[in-house]
């Protein structure tokens, strides 16, 4: 079972084989991981079918070292066409190429059973309260448009102190074509019902501009 399966050279119904294990246990682990993980439909089809993607190339090199700089190459420009994931869809890609490597190699158990086992670990460990801050729970990422005539070096201290038990500058961008600045804070309530009121006390000092007040867990990645 964890042999394996190819000969030298790879027949076709070696490949057909492969490619079944591969296609049908890529699908599988997208959906086991689709529990857990908040992402697109697009990303599990991805993340279904590349498991597939990884075992063709690697069968094609098949230990040709010419073939396999050039496919490297041409994988790592992909970086530079993809947005920023998240850890866990970070997790999940990496879970799903170690398996095509396995599934390339003709090792159809090893390559299933890095699948399986790991989604079914992926879950078992995202449910148990470890590894866990409360704090993280309550902290939020406050985002701040201000007009370029404002000093944002402290004009924001007061209020902070007044609503907040925790606050932390996390980054300054420009915005509007320089004309206007965006300030990030990462920020924890003393009182969550005074959300509102702290929105509103800001409005009044950034000349009603947008406020943006979002989970930090959800979105630190962006920063």
């Amino acid at each position: 079972m964890f042999d394996s399966i190819y000969s030298s050279p790879v027949t076709t119904s070696e490949f057909f084989l492969m490619t079944a294990v591969a296609v049908i246990s890529g699908f599988i682990y997208a959906w086991i991981m689709s529990l857990r993980i908040r992402s697109t439909k697009r990303f599990f089809i991805v993340t279904a079918l590349i498991p597939f993607v990884v075992a063709a190339v690697i069968t094609f090199v098949n230990g040709n070292i010419g073939a396999g700089v050039a496919v490297g190459g041409a994988f790592s420009l992909i970086r530079f066409r993809s947005a920023q994931g998240s850890s866990d869809e970070i997790a999940a890609i990496l879970i799903a190429m170690g398996s095509g490597i396995a599934f390339g190699m003709g090792y159809l158990g090893y390559g299933v059973l890095i699948l399986v086992l790991l989604s079914v670990l992926y879950m078992v460990i995202s449910l148990l309260p470890i590894f866990e801050h409360k704090s993280m729970a309550t902290d939020k990422l406050l985002r701040i448009t201000i007009p370029e005539s404002l000093d944002y070096y402290d004009v924001f201290n007061d209020t902070f102190t007044h609503y907040l038990s925790f606050y932390e500058s996390v980054g300054v961008k420009t915005t509007g074509m320089g004309s206007m600045f965006r300030l990030s804070f990462k920020v924890r309530m003393k009182e969550p019902k005074e959300e509102k009121a702290f929105i509103d006390e800001l409005r009044t000092m950034n000349g009603n501009l947008e406020i943006a007040l979002l989970p930090y867990a959800d979105v630190q990645n962006q920063l």
